[in-house]
């Protein structure tokens, strides 16, 4: 390992940065070196905005993942190196945020039925039950699970927040005959190595093969179920805080994107042209009015 290295990792462990962080910001530096074959802290300032267009215009990286290579770079230029006129001051503006997919609950019970195998069916029940993450559901523990309060913790969720979520009575049913059955010993759900969890490629392909099988067609992504966990909390006439804090959104406004999605939400407002009353002498008043202007 470089000096640079240690030394950015030092700085990064001071900051109590995450792991999924500093993995972030270690990949944006030595992206940076591989691409010029030399040291990162030898490269000019010229250099590093050069690095940056070719990742827009030759790699074709979206803005959000440049976004992340320059705040990676701006912290090893700015705490490691020690010289903040070779930070970047660019910024690449994000993509425009899309309304996430959502599906009915017909089609996720197709899902989660879809695998033969039980561990995988759990996973998939477990995702969208509790509203949890990919990485939240590979870590989870069977101290996690609260029987008594019908709850399950998060622990080190994203941003190194623990929470509490719901743990459905259909999902603990068939956990206790899955924990019968496989007898897990730190993993809920560990992989085929020995002492290791699931990584994300793996419960990626779980849904997604399951997605295929139930013969879905939209949702791609595991986190699908995330959010069709929440939209059907709010159709269900939950309140949008409490779903707040079973995401772990630190935002309402995050949790408030929910509502552009909710098909009954949305279906209760009524259109401005359906509160039109002519029996109530609405529609006389605007003839008159339009007989006054001519």
């Amino acid at each position: 390992m470089s000096e640079l290295r240690e030394k950015m990792i030092r700085e990064m462990e001071l900051r109590n940065l995450s792991n999924n962080t500093q993995s972030s910001y270690l990949a944006a530096v030595s992206g940076l070196a591989k691409h010029y074959r030399q040291p990162p802290d030898k490269v000019s300032k010229e250099m590093i905005e050069n690095y940056l267009l070719y990742l827009k215009q030759d790699k074709g990286n979206a803005p959000n993942s440049i976004g992340s290579v320059i705040t990676g770079l701006r912290f090893f230029y700015t705490y490691v190196v020690g010289d903040e006129h070779l930070s970047p001051e660019c910024t690449f503006s994000k993509v425009p945020r899309k309304l996430p997919t959502v599906l009915s609950q017909e089609q996720i019970w197709k899902i989660i039925n879809a695998p033969e195998n039980m561990k995988h069916r759990l996973i998939l029940m477990a995702t969208y039950s509790a509203g949890l993450r990919a990485g939240e559901v590979i870590a989870l523990r069977a101290e996690h699970i609260d029987s008594t309060r019908m709850l399950i913790k998060v622990e080190n969720g994203k941003g190194g927040k623990d929470r509490y979520t719901l743990l459905s009575e259909k999902f603990l049913k068939e956990l206790r005959h899955y924990y019968k059955t496989y007898r897990p010993k730190h993993w809920l759900f560990p992989s085929c190595r020995k002492g290791t969890p699931l990584c994300y490629e793996s419960v990626r392909a779980i849904y997604e093969k399951a997605r295929e099988k139930a013969g879905v067609n939209k949702g791609a992504g595991l986190h699908t179920l995330r959010h069709s966990f929440a939209t059907h909390l709010l159709e269900a006439g939950q309140d949008i805080r409490k779903i707040q804090v079973l995401m772990g959104h630190r935002k309402l406004s995050t949790t408030i994107i929910y509502l552009h999605v909710s098909r009954l939400t949305l279906s209760k407002i009524p259109s401005p042209l359906d509160l039109f009353d002519p029996d109530n002498g609405t529609a006389e008043k605007r003839e008159d009015s339009d007989e006054s202007k001519n």
